[in-house]
């Protein structure tokens, strides 16, 4: 009795594996190590040395010298023939489409939002008109009793939080703790909370805050929009531009 020969079962293919992305020597964090290196000059300094700029990373010598090698060659860091190491034009050349792109705007209204939704009051931008202040940019608070105040209106300086904020970091100004808090002072019924922001040029740009019916205006309301004035003027400040750190100069406000 002839037996027919058993087929073998066929095994199933196994599953490719997955490829997944290999970063090449190091990947992102070559990226980070070489943004750290151009963010290691100073004002201060003149040309620097391989082992100082290393020395300021901290990273060894061959690592910085590979990275400054590579920063060279698209103009990001000039190397001099005595072997320092200056910033590059190209760092300006971007810096100049940054500041023709910029437009104020794209930075504080999406910073207005977020003032509104988290305190649900209504969030303000004046900017300094001569010697007056000008309402740039206003979201209003969704409740029914709210401060208001018509874009382009003018108020004076010196006078309320905004006006306040505009000049506090001005020569001769007197000291004053940020945010500004101002009680019934342009309006009987209104408290306001704001805070300056600053531009690339280290100049005031405006100032931004929120505006409070006064009945409305609780110790926990004014602590948070302490908070939330101060972190979005530090928000917009950064994406100016600007130095954060003149904000914080005796600023008593926690930020998050």
């Amino acid at each position: 009795m002839s037996r027919t020969p058993s087929r073998k079962t066929a095994k199933p293919e196994a599953a490719e594996p997955q490829v997944r992305p290999v970063l090449i020597d190091g990947g992102v964090r070559a990226v980070d190590r070489a943004l750290a290196l151009l963010g290691a000059f100073r004002d201060e300094d003149g040309p620097l040395g391989l082992a100082e700029l290393s020395r300021r990373v901290g990273l060894n010598m061959t690592t910085a010298l590979r990275l400054l090698q590579t920063l060279e060659a698209p103009g990001f860091v000039q190397r001099l023939p005595s072997g320092g190491y200056l910033l590059g034009a190209t760092l300006l050349l971007l810096g100049e489409r940054f500041r023709r792109s910029l437009r104020l705007e794209n930075h504080v209204l999406p910073a207005l939002e977020r003032l509104r939704a988290e305190s649900d009051e209504s969030a303000v931008f004046f900017v300094r008109d001569g010697d007056q202040r000008r309402c740039l940019y206003r979201l209003d608070s969704p409740q029914l009793v709210r401060a208001y105040a018509p874009v382009g209106e003018v108020f004076p300086l010196g006078h309320g939080a905004h006006g306040r904020a505009l000049i506090a970091l001005d020569d001769g100004a007197a000291a004053l703790t940020l945010p500004v808090v101002t009680r019934a002072e342009r309006h009987p019924d209104l408290a306001a909370i704001a805070a300056p922001v600053l531009d690339a040029a280290g100049e005031v740009a405006g100032s931004i805050g929120v505006s409070v019916p006064l009945y409305r205006f609780t110790p926990e309301m004014e602590a948070l929009c302490r908070r939330l004035t101060m972190r979005e003027a530090i928000t917009v400040t950064r994406e100016l531009g600007g130095d954060p750190r003149r904000l914080l100069a005796g600023n008593a406000a926690k930020v998050e």
